[in-house]
């Protein structure tokens, strides 16, 4: 068989549309492009395998865990054309090139597309870490394979958290609720936030006191705070434990009235300065960007999410503006180096450059060396100024930040002194009080004229060194004392993680690879775990039930040391010491003293499904979490005022607003006393015989009948259905009726609500009658308030109230009317922010057609479920908008139609 005709074609296939354009551009005549859009095939869903698969050993999991835990692929139904169309390409090439990302998923992404395209021409392995000409040449000039110990790694990861999940989180669905998911990184995210949570609903406030006052000299007045009284160091909050306790020694713990006390005697007395030291302040730039710090750091000054900054990231790098966006790495490259050099030479000064460049070593618990720093791509960098046309309002200013980074972490020091000036005097009591003031006097600001690191919030109440500067005083110069006041002070409880402080968390115990804390802190907000209060993060209480199920049976596999040690395991298999199949047998088999997971499953013994979704909150009140949220139960029989009966459990619903450590003892009780009664008997329907009751819902008040489940008599009495063959078939399971049920209208409730307006609210929608032409016309309550429909027709009416009074006359001359769209009164917004920090329009919150939303005039986002509007904040809002903007216009596909056919000849 002749052998095939070259023809000088090279394919070289990308993971993104955006990426093949430019990389297309600079490889130039005789390459093909080609995106393959992320991954081409994954595990199926088990229940997707094949017949003659699914009771083998492949069928639990689409992996066979007893053949070497080999995986069984399928390209993805969405991927099938584009596999086409890739193979399409490959026939009529010399040579491919398979250009996916440099880390663990590119390179089994390149994996997969070499095992299906299966080429019978060279392939290449080629990686860049960024999208620019040199970059691109280079990566030409340093071809090599396929890494099969980085897909080995990414293939054992994959396979683990299909084997963590598949087994665990059925657990979690029976004992805590349906659609629970448990996951090897996000469970273990999961128990930070509801530990941190744990941590304040047991902490115990300790108030302590101290003085500050004004103190003048003849350069200069300046503010002082109380540091020692008789020789020992006032107690602040760092001397005090979480329950409350002063645990320091040698300190003096002031309470309001030795405080104010001592602020009376030291009306007239004198103070002198007792010693001034001086010491020179020395302060380091910050490394460039890993994924972790940019995702701090975003969250912290532009107030991006972790999900939002690597969305605006992933745009900047696939157009060629900074380097690729998932790395543990710190370094920077020779050309990055001299870039950054140049240009803080260039714009600062030559005097804001150290003589030698700067190299940093990587912090995180299990960093790779994959990969460069983020940075601005290129040999040389462009300015914010010169790419500010060329991008969007939140890409600007995450390249900014980059920019800033970067070229500040080859700067100089920022050089300075601090002072600090003691000061005191006696008081009419005898007591001796001194003071302190301090001071930072930045002389050269070296790195700082670029870029300043942001901080989380901390706790402690400490003042840092202001950047001020103290009068020039001298030991024993007199000082004149104004303002001297008691101020009390309580210790803080250790604030919620943000995004930006859980991330740094992850990074410095090791948990998880940086690359994923975006997606799993994403995870665990939309699988209803964590919401968002403003920017802290807080655990809903159906996540302390999982955690508590986790700690109590599968204690591992939420440790942390654990999960970080899986992380060091991963990387010794990335490394070629260690393989993944020997591996996950250990993980699922045990072995030795280790159970393993499938011992662990197969032997849980007894769960108390109740005992996992209780909560004590006070004596005789437990939270308990229910089907349809959370809720509190008296275990202690209580008397209804109104009706005299003893009620065995009294419960009352939880506000979902209301963060875990705000249900104190005392805010349980509140609840309980003022609590709507859950259930009230109304009577009986004359027609049904059913009867009637009004219930509190988690969606509100509504009344509904219960139907009574059929005796075994009447069992018994039903038909019997027969074979074929004559034997008669097992009786069915009756079909249970559904209940009528109707919402309260906003002026009934509960306490008032009647037998007949209940049988009236079950009735509808009400039909008022037809029209001319035989449609029915019928009247009911919606989500918008109460409406005419017929057909697909609505109209409004005006109160609720009507829909029992209106008549089919006026329906008919409502309907007589153009349809308003659009013409009614402007509906005010539900709620206003203030002006978006990008647009600089308004943001609002307005109701609409699926619910609220929140908009600034150019972009809409939907208020998630998982929020209510109470709890919506400005920095919520600007964070959703900023999120939606990061994924740019939703594309919309147009069906181009079909070409038609030619006249047939005749």
């Amino acid at each position: 068989m002749p052998s095939k005709a070259k023809t000088g074609k090279k394919l070289v296939i990308v993971e993104s549309p955006a990426k093949s354009k430019t990389i297309a551009k600079y490889l130039g005549e005789g390459f093909i492009v080609e995106a393959s859009i992320g991954h081409i095939r994954d595990l199926p869903q088990p229940s997707d395998l094949p017949a003659e698969l699914k009771k083998t050993s492949l069928g639990k999991f689409a992996v066979d865990v007893e053949h070497g835990f080999k995986p069984y692929y399928v390209v993805s139904p969405d991927k099938k054309k584009k596999v086409a169309e890739l193979k399409a390409q490959l026939k009529d090439a010399d040579a491919l090139y398979l250009a996916t990302d440099g880390d663990r998923e590119g390179e089994a992404i390149a994996w997969h597309l070499l095992e299906v395209l299966k080429p019978k021409v060279p392939v290449y392995r080629m990686t860049f870490g960024e999208i620019t000409k040199e970059a691109i040449h280079r990566a030409m000039d340093n071809l090599r394979d396929v890494d099969t110990a980085l897909v080995d790694a990414q293939e054992t990861r994959r396979i683990l958290d299909r084997l963590y999940g598949y087994e665990i989180s059925p657990v979690l669905w029976r004992k805590v609720a349906r659609g629970l998911s448990a996951g090897r990184v996000q469970s273990v995210v999961t128990r930070m936030v509801v530990d941190r949570e744990r941590e304040r609903m047991a902490f115990k406030a300790a108030s302590y006191w101290d003085l500050t006052g004004q103190f003048g000299a003849e350069s200069g007045s300046f503010k002082a705070k109380l540091a020692a009284v008789d020789g020992s160091k006032v107690a602040t909050g760092r001397d005090f434990n979480d329950d409350g306790q002063l645990v320091s020694s040698n300190v003096v713990h002031l309470n309001e009235e030795l405080a104010t006390s001592l602020a009376a005697g030291l009306e007239n007395a004198d103070f002198k300065v007792r010693s001034v030291d001086t010491k020179p302040y020395t302060r380091r730039p910050a490394a460039p960007f890993t994924t972790s710090t940019l995702q701090q750091e975003a969250g912290r000054k532009l107030r991006f999410s972790s999900k939002s900054t690597m969305q605006v990231a992933q745009r900047l790098y696939e157009n060629g503006y900074i380097t690729y966006m998932r790395t543990d790495s710190s370094a920077l490259s020779d050309e990055a180096v001299t870039a950054a050099r140049r240009q803080a030479a260039e714009l600062y000064g030559p005097e804001f450059v150290p003589q030698s460049p700067r190299i940093y070593a990587n912090k995180a618990a299990n960093a790779q060396e994959a990969h460069e720093a983020i940075r601005p791509a290129g040999d040389s960098f462009r300015t914010p100024a010169q790419v500010a046309k060329q991008l969007s309002g939140d890409e600007f200013r995450l390249y900014e930040l980059i920019w800033k980074r970067t070229v500040a972490s080859q700067m100089a020091d920022a050089k300075g002194s601090t002072a600090t000036i003691r000061l005191g005097a006696v008081a009419a009591d005898g007591r001796d009080a001194e003071f302190s003031a301090s001071g930072t006097v930045i002389t050269f600001p070296g790195f700082l004229a670029a870029y300043e690191e942001g901080k989380d919030e901390g706790r402690g109440d400490d003042d840092s060194d202001d950047a001020r500067r103290l009068p020039n005083v001298a030991k024993d110069d007199s000082l004149t004392a104004s303002d001297i006041v008691a101020v009390g002070h309580e210790t803080s409880p250790p604030p919620r993680y943000t995004e930006a402080s859980l991330t740094a968390e992850l990074e410095k115990r090791g948990i998880g690879r940086p690359s994923t804390y975006a997606s799993t802190i994403s995870t665990i907000q939309d699988r209803g775990y964590v919401r968002k209060q403003g920017s802290a993060l807080v655990p809903s209480w159906i996540a302390f039930s999982v955690i508590r199920l986790l700690e109590q049976h599968f204690t591992d596999y939420v440790d942390y040391e654990f999960t970080a040690d899986m992380e060091g395991d991963l990387d010794k298999i990335a490394n070629g010491q260690a393989v993944g199949a020997a591996w996950l047998k250990h993980f699922y088999y045990g072995e030795d003293a280790d159970p393993g997971l499938l011992s662990i499953v197969n032997n849980l013994g007894e769960i108390d499904a109740r005992e996992i979704n209780s909560v004590p909150i006070a004596d005789g009140i437990t939270l308990r979490v229910g089907k349809f949220g959370p809720y509190l139960e008296s275990t202690i029989p209580t008397v209804d005022e109104k009706t005299g009966e003893v009620v065995e459990s009294a419960r009352a619903n939880v506000p979902e607003e209301l963060a875990p450590d705000e249900l104190t003892a005392a805010k349980a009780i509140e609840l309980m006393e003022t609590a709507a009664p859950e259930e009230r008997v109304l009577g009986t329907d004359p027609h049904t015989g059913h009867t009637v009751v009004a219930k509190n819902g988690r969606y509100g008040a509504y009344v509904t009948e219960i139907i009574p489940e059929m005796t075994e008599e009447q069992l018994a009495n039903q038909p019997v259905e027969y074979y074929k063959n004559g034997k008669p078939k097992p009786p069915k399971k009756p079909v249970k009726v559904k209940p009528r049920t109707g919402s309260l209208f906003k002026s009934m409730s509960v306490d008032t609500v009647t037998l007949d307006e209940a049988l009236q609210l079950m009735s509808l929608p009400r039909v008022l009658g037809e029209d001319a032409e035989g449609n029915p016309i019928t009247v009911q309550n919606g989500r918008f308030g109460p409406y005419l429909k017929k057909g697909t027709d609505s109209r409004s009416i005006g109160s609720e109230e009507e829909i029992f009074t209106i008549t089919l006359e006026q329906a008919l001359e409502i309907y007589s009317q153009p349809k308003q769209r659009g013409a009614r009164a402007a509906v005010p917004p539900l709620a206003e922010f203030g002006p978006d920090p990008v647009s600089e329009k308004n943001i609002v919150v307005k109701e609409g057609r699926f619910g609220p939303y929140i908009t600034d005039g150019v972009t809409n986002i939907t208020v998630p479920r998982s929020t209510s509007l109470e709890e919506l904040t400005r920095e919520r809002a600007i964070e959703l908008l900023a999120e939606k903007r990061a994924k740019g216009p939703v594309k919309r596909t147009t069906r181009k139609a079909p070409a038609r056919k030619a006249a047939a000849k005749k």
